[in-house]
């Protein structure tokens, strides 16, 4: 076949896919994200309410990690066996019960306890999507589609931040504001379990809008990735627990997370100094997301020039421990805030540079256990991030003073990248790292359309 028919043909295969799948997964994540961060608004009210101090509720605020760390290998383990639309399904239904449930917290335990139950029902979504991509999506065009992808996680934000102003305000059948926050939020989730069972299709074999050839296509160019970039695969899908592929993504995404979460959860009580007025609040905590989502935008297109991503990926997180340690160091709400856009724009884009290289040296039900651990142990800096922050303020009355606590982290990941590139950068996967014990060259052969002629 002509090269050039070709060219072109999977241009427009390319772009259709993005748009049956990628909006979609994009609306879900918004949802996850903001059930898992409308804390952040919630706690300028609950806090009182309940008799949480800013320790409690950056422990609390953390356990959702401990939960997540704990059940993700464990649901993305089962998630190529049902299916992904299946399990998106489960998931979305029994996170959008447990946000719901927030609202009858009344203390301390029982805030606790809900805030891990709701790790433990989303565990899976965000690293099982990931894993989706790539059965649809061949390695060098995923940098584009993780980046639009994780453009949710700023979206989420400037969704829920005026939302969230105006939710502070209700009154509604004795409730209080933070209550239905939880309760709409969460519904929203229960409700979205609908068009995900509808809309999503397992494989592009099973999706009604590919034709055979281009099944076939998707099918001989992930085979090419797997031989060209000498992906592995293990024999038993846990057996990538102890592959140093794993482990060495697993703790460079680590400070990526404790930054990003350290600053969301703050954000809102940094902002409060501006303005009483909760409407004032949410859209004035809308700015650092608005500098998030260009960033994810912006770092993600200019990454995809480079043939491997270590080089950006360390930019972006010097760029972050500089906005965070100017953060901390700004006496002025307004220069923090200014402070806190340059740490997002750079924090943000973090995740759609990130995922593309795990993808380029794990494949199959490897690349679904693989990713999720990666995922799951650096969400660790979900926890350590908000607690840490919320442990300082309590110990020096400031909150930015965790900046730079948060700072000195991300700056590792700086490090870690350099070390990474130049133990891997510039190689083929196979020759980078000694794959760990039972895996082997996954080298499918290339499968042809079916009845094909």
């Amino acid at each position: 076949m002509d090269s050039s028919i070709d060219k072109v043909n999977e241009r427009e295969l390319i772009a259709k896919i993005t748009r049956h799948i990628v909006p979609f997964v994009m609306v879900l994540y918004t949802v996850a994200y903001v059930d898992r961060s409308v804390i952040g608004f919630a706690k300028l009210e609950m806090g009182a309410d309940v008799g949480l101090s800013d320790t409690a509720y950056g422990l609390g605020a953390g356990l959702f990690f401990l939960g997540y760390f704990l059940f993700e290998v464990p649901s993305n383990w089962v998630m190529p066996r049902v299916g992904a639309r299946t399990w998106f399904t489960r998931i979305l239904v029994t996170w959008g019960a447990v946000t719901m449930l927030t609202a009858l917290t009344h203390n301390a335990a029982m805030f606790y306890v809900l805030r891990f139950l709701l790790g433990v029902a989303e565990a899976g979504f965000y690293p099982g999507v990931l894993f989706y991509l790539t059965l649809w999506f061949p390695q060098r065009h995923r940098t584009k589609a993780t980046g639009t992808f994780v453009l949710a996680q700023t979206i989420a934000f400037l969704i829920m931040s005026p939302l969230a102003g105006w939710m502070l305000g209700l009154d509604w059948f004795g409730l209080r504001g933070w209550h239905w926050m939880f309760l709409l939020c969460g519904g929203v989730a229960v409700l979205a379990a609908v068009p995900t069972l509808i809309w999503l299709r397992d494989t592009p074999r099973k999706a009604p809008w590919i034709s055979e050839a281009e099944a076939g296509w998707i099918e001989r160019e992930l085979a090419r990735d797997r031989r060209e970039l000498g992906q592995v695969e293990t024999k038993h899908p846990l057996q990538a627990l102890g592959s140093k592929y794993v482990w060495g993504f697993a703790l460079l995404f680590f400070p990526s997370t404790v930054g990003i979460y350290g600053l969301s959860f703050w954000v809102p009580s940094v902002v409060k100094e501006f303005s009483t007025s909760d409407v004032a609040l949410g859209w004035l905590s809308t700015i650092p997301y608005v500098f998030g989502t260009i960033g994810i935008i912006v770092v993600s297109r200019w990454a995809s020039r480079f043939k491997e991503n270590w080089i950006p990926l360390a930019l972006v997180f010097a760029g972050s421990a500089v906005g965070l340690a100017l953060a901390g160091a700004m006496a002025s709400p307004a220069l923090e805030l200014a402070a806190m856009s340059l740490a997002a724009f750079c924090l943000y884009s973090i995740s759609g540079i990130f995922w593309p290289l795990p993808s380029r040296y794990l494949v199959g039900a490897t690349a679904a256990v693989g990713i999720a651990f990666v995922n799951s142990f650096g969400n660790i800096g979900g926890f350590v991030g908000p607690y840490a922050v919320g442990a300082v303020s309590d110990a020096t009355g400031s909150p930015r003073n965790g900046m730079y606590f948060l700072a000195g982290v991300v700056l590792l990941g700086v490090v870690g990248t350099l070390l990474l590139k130049g133990r891997w950068g510039g190689k083929n996967p196979a020759q980078a790292v000694h794959p760990a014990r039972g895996e082997t060259e996954a080298v499918a052969a290339e499968v042809l359309p079916r009845n094909a002629a």
